[in-house]
């Protein structure tokens, strides 16, 4: 996994600018700055983060791994189905999503 999203997702953790959960997600598109979703992400749900995001123009990730290791990325011991960036700089979600991409991650 991206380097770059790693140290992001550590950062935004120690000033608390992170949103997790599916449904806090969902409620805080419009706040967010760049989404991350895990495989474990019900259809249903993860349609309507997707379409909430293009609505918004809000970028997301589609994490390659399950609800346990996005939690474990964090450095959490619980799982975590999706998260949303509520700060973070246009160049570090320029360079996630880059890295992304490139890994074919998204």
């Amino acid at each position: 996994m991206s380097k770059i999203l790693e140290k992001a997702l550590k950062d935004a953790l120690k000033e608390d600018k992170i949103t997790m959960g599916a449904k806090q997600v969902l409620n805080s598109v419009k706040n967010s700055r760049l989404i991350v979703l895990s495989r474990s992400v019900e259809k249903e749900m993860f349609e309507k983060i997707e379409s909430n995001a293009k609505k918004e123009r809000i970028p997301f990730v589609n994490f390659q791994g399950t609800s346990v290791a996005l939690g474990r990325l964090c450095g959490l011991q619980f799982r975590i189905s999706t998260l949303s960036f509520t700060s973070i700089t246009d160049t570090n979600v320029k360079s996630i999503l880059k890295d992304t991409e490139t890994k074919g991650i998204k």
